[in-house]
């Protein structure tokens, strides 16, 4: 696959770089929101429930991601 306007500067290999990189961007950010709501959960005795929900959105797209593309493949 190739994108038309940037010619040989793009190829399959920055593409799946690009994507490994996201999806490691996204567990890390996730499990980063989830580890604050518990340390402020634990430690400081109050509920963030905005980065609770962060965590659960991350969770949940990337849950929902592997079981689509497990049926569908």
């Amino acid at each position: 696959m190739s994108i038309p306007f940037l010619g040989g500067l793009v190829d399959e290999r920055f593409l799946m770089h690009r994507l490994r990189s996201t999806s490691l961007a996204g567990v890390v950010g996730g499990s980063a929101a989830i580890l604050l709501f518990a340390y402020r959960c634990y430690i400081d005795h109050f509920w963030s429930w905005d980065l609770l929900s962060i965590g659960v959105i991350v969770v949940g797209v990337k849950m929902t991601a592997f079981i689509w593309y497990r049926c569908t493949d």
